[in-house]
């Protein structure tokens, strides 16, 4: 089964969708998929559905959304000699299992991606950093499960994968850096600056590469516009290391021009 839930959830089996329409059950294959091959309680799955308004009638009602998404899965494996649906969708003590082969949820293989990005980025190697956490990022093609009802659940998986998401798109954005790629960063950058406009590692990468594209004017009318949304929004001032950012800018200091210093 090919799974994706990086933007709206896909799921499909042998060319054929397995997704249900109804929104509860969506919201089970989500979360099953997110947890592939691992077992999920029936006390999450029913607080995903309910939230803490559990009706008495859930477990009943939960095995009709199981037997549900069984038939959706039974219908693509139509022929399968080897697999039924009860094979794809497990029954476990307890709870159950969605199983899944390695690499084929989309979240799953970010995530390998993303961490392989993340050791390259660490060990110094910047252009293996950019290629893989690009790599990584072109697989997001909207916020995650964007067409899914989403419960208290789902909302932290959710959150993290959104976390993991800007963790990786400031590492391969200082991997550019590194590796030169100033004027090629500055629009996403304006962009990232714009939607996040109290993110002070992307005004801090934004400096550093409108700097070293000859722009230290805007460089520094990037870090006025954070600070004053700083100010206006928290009553807070930049923090000490993009104040130390602002004022290397102003003083032209040469040691802009060798290290990155927005990463850290």
């Amino acid at each position: 089964m090919e799974i994706n839930v990086l933007g709206p959830l896909t799921a499909v089996e042998h060319g054929v969708s397995v997704v249900p329409t109804a929104g509860k059950p969506r919201q089970i294959l989500a979360l099953l998929a997110l947890q592939s091959d691992r077992v999920v309680t029936v006390p999450t799955l029913m607080e995903e559905i309910w939230g803490e308004d559990i009706p008495r009638s859930a477990a009943t009602t939960l095995q009709t959304y199981i037997l549900q998404l069984r038939r959706k899965i039974a219908a693509a494996l139509d022929g399968d000699p080897v697999r039924a649906a009860k094979d794809v969708l497990v029954t476990r003590h307890g709870g159950y299992l969605l199983q899944v082969q390695p690499g084929r949820v989309d979240a799953q293989e970010f995530a390998r991606l993303a961490s392989t990005g993340r050791d390259a980025h660490e060990a110094g190697d910047h252009r293996a950093a950019s290629e893989l956490l690009g790599r990584a990022l072109k697989m997001w093609r909207g916020p995650a499960l964007v067409d899914v009802r989403i419960g208290s659940v789902l909302e932290l998986e959710v959150l993290g994968l959104e976390e993991d998401r800007m963790a990786a798109l400031e590492r391969r954005i200082d991997a550019d850096l590194h590796l030169g790629r100033h004027t090629e960063t500055v629009p996403e950058l304006r962009v990232l600056v714009a939607k996040h406009p109290m993110h002070e590692n992307f005004c801090a990468q934004l400096m550093t590469a409108l700097h070293r594209s000859g722009s230290s004017w805007r460089a520094l009318e990037s870090y006025q516009r954070l600070r004053a949304t700083l100010v206006d929004e928290l009553g807070l001032e930049p923090s000490p290391r993009l104040q130390r950012l602002h004022q290397a800018v102003l003083s032209a200091d040469p040691e802009l021009d060798l290290n990155v210093t927005a990463g850290g």
